[in-house]
């Protein structure tokens, strides 16, 4: 188990999907949010962030998205979890609007 914190992730600036290029993604462990409109669609995460993220994009309510963040880290699995908890605790126990059909 990481002792890694969500607060100590050094997340990237929020990219528009229109104007970046997987291409340049990392292929690291890492976590991921995807955004539209002010509000968080879907926190993923995997062992290759360009793959995930490429991979996710195949649903069509994460398809909605406009921009993404991402964090590398050694433990993606356990610090998505960690996200998702922080995440219901601010929104009444819901999960990001992509994810409520899991």
């Amino acid at each position: 188990m990481s002792d890694e914190k969500v607060e100590s992730l050094d997340w990237s600036a929020w990219l528009d999907y229109e104007n970046s290029s997987f291409n340049s993604l990392p292929e690291s462990p890492g976590v991921y949010k995807m955004h539209i409109g002010m509000k968080i669609l879907y926190i993923g995460s995997g062992n290759s962030l360009k793959e995930s993220l490429q991979l996710s994009l195949s649903d069509p309510c994460i398809n909605q998205a406009k921009r993404y963040s991402y964090a590398l880290t050694s433990s993606p699995d356990t610090v998505k979890n960690q996200l998702l908890l922080e995440y219901r605790s601010k929104h009444d126990g819901k999960l990001p609007a992509c994810m409520e059909k899991i």
